[in-house]
Formats: C-alpha cells, sequence, structure tokens
C-alpha cells in the first residue's frame, strides 16, 4: 500500500472516531445491519447530490463519509449485531 493510500484509510479512521464521538461509541447509530444500510444509502445520496452539484470537495468528502459507515458496519457485524430489528443475528 502506498502513501496516499495510507492517508487516505488515515482519513476515514478520523471520520469513524469523530462517527464515535458524535453518537457515542462503538457507532451507537449501526444497532443492526439494517440501520447501517440506511445510513449508508443517506451517505450516498449525499455523494450524489455533491456530484450534481460539482463540488468535488464534497465529493471526496460525502466518499469518507461512505467508507467510515461501511467500516462501523463491518465492525457491528464483528460484534454480533443482528441484520435487522429482532433478528437472532444469524451468521451469513
Amino acid at each position: 500500500m502506498d502513501r496516499k493510500q495510507m492517508d487516505i484509510l488515515d482519513e476515514v479512521a478520523a471520520e469513524r472516531n469523530r462517527q464515535d464521538a458524535e453518537w457515542g461509541a462503538p457507532a451507537i447509530a449501526i444497532r443492526t445491519a439494517e440501520t447501517g444500510y440506511r445510513i449508508l444509502g443517506e451517505e450516498v445520496g449525499e455523494v450524489a447530490k455533491a456530484i450534481n452539484e460539482r463540488r468535488r470537495s464534497g465529493v471526496r468528502l460525502e466518499l469518507t463519509h461512505v467508507a467510515a459507515v461501511a467500516v462501523a458496519m463491518i465492525e457491528a457485524l464483528d460484534r454480533g449485531s443482528p441484520l435487522v430489528s429482532g433478528s437472532l443475528g444469524g451468521t451469513k
């Protein structure tokens, strides 16, 4: 992995830390994969909006948010969070 890639991953990690500071660690807003997917969809929508508005810096920022939410979803799954509300969790 080159330095630029490491810098980008550092930005994603910083965004994850910001999310935990805002919502409670570990990413309390993502209690199920279902919830995480909704948050991820919102962030992807913000990427599309920034693209439509031709805001390069906005696209980059929102892509960082998308990556951080995806990481939070992986963390939640690894903690055994259920896939959907009321789910027993499942293994797949």
